[in-house]
């Protein structure tokens, strides 16, 4: 089996060939649909990196209340959405308000290189989000993923979190 390492760099080499905007939008009307997401009043997303499926779009959907992730130390901390956001320590958009309580959400969407059948995803290899999902006790966690970043098995290790449901297409 590959590693871990093996798999991110095959993953970031091919998302660059894939065309992510239209993946992006048929994703976004696929989570509208959906009924957890219907359900869903407190919803964290991701600030998208480029080659990443961006879901942004959700944003305009006014009846929810819209998160992100911000990195402190180790931890990772769900913000509520703002229109100031700014760029971390990892390169990545982060939102400038103060950190609530992971329980209050109901939906937490979680980006990745590669998902599996198993519903482990391969992340970037900080393990921010392994650390964070299972303190988001009231949450469905979510994976979107092109399907040519979905396989039938990543590696994974005992501390690995598996998801509620992995989309791709």
């Amino acid at each position: 089996m590959k590693s871990k390492t093996d798999y991110r760099l095959y993953a970031k080499g091919l998302r660059k060939k894939l065309d992510m905007q239209r993946l992006s939008a048929c994703m976004v009307e696929k989570i509208q649909k959906a009924s957890y997401y219907v359900k869903a009043k407190n919803v964290m997303l991701f600030y998208p990196l480029s080659d990443e499926i961006n879901l942004l779009d959700l944003l305009s959907d006014v009846d929810k209340n819209f998160y992100f992730p911000k990195v402190s130390g180790k931890e990772l901390l769900a913000c509520p959405y703002s229109t100031q956001m700014k760029k971390s320590d990892l390169n990545i958009m982060e939102p400038c308000t103060d950190p609530v309580d992971p329980e209050i959400l109901d939906l937490v969407i979680v980006p990745a290189l590669m998902a599996d059948c198993k519903k482990y995803r391969l992340g970037y290899g900080g393990g921010f989000y392994d650390r964070f999902l299972p303190c988001c006790k009231n949450a469905f966690k979510l994976v979107v993923i092109p399907k040519e970043l979905f396989v039938n098995e990543l590696p994974h290790e005992e501390f690995d979190v598996p998801l509620d449901e992995v989309i791709y297409m």
